[in-house]
């Protein structure tokens, strides 16, 4: 039997938001100190606004992407005071969650 690995206390960052709304999205991310993240567009769901579809043909800006970051918990706080702030005026969700990573490295480069 194999030895577990150890896992890092790491902060995750789930937004959906308009395909339009990406770009300003991920800048927060990046700014805040997020090392990578992962972009999943097309996403469909229904919520406060009702329905919204999947991919639509030939217009990802108004589209729902999924975007996903892990960072170290000090680095979440200032990603998350952004997109609150973004959120203010336009449409999106935001969830926060602890979570935990092997090859911590990897969501730790220098700021």
């Amino acid at each position: 039997m194999s030895t577990p690995t150890a896992l890092t206390p790491m902060t995750k960052v789930e937004v959906v938001l308009r395909g339009a709304d990406v770009p300003s999205a991920v800048e927060l991310l990046r700014a805040a100190g997020a090392t990578g993240y992962t972009s999943i567009n097309g996403v469909s769901g229904f919520g406060h606004d009702g329905y919204h579809g999947g991919r639509l043909l030939f217009n990802d800006t108004d589209a729902l992407s999924l975007l996903i970051a892990v960072m170290p918990d000090d680095r979440a706080h200032a990603a998350i005071a952004g997109l609150r702030e973004l959120f203010e005026d336009r449409p999106g969700v935001l969830f926060v969650s602890p979570t935990a990573v092997c090859r911590s490295e990897h969501f730790t480069a220098p700021a």
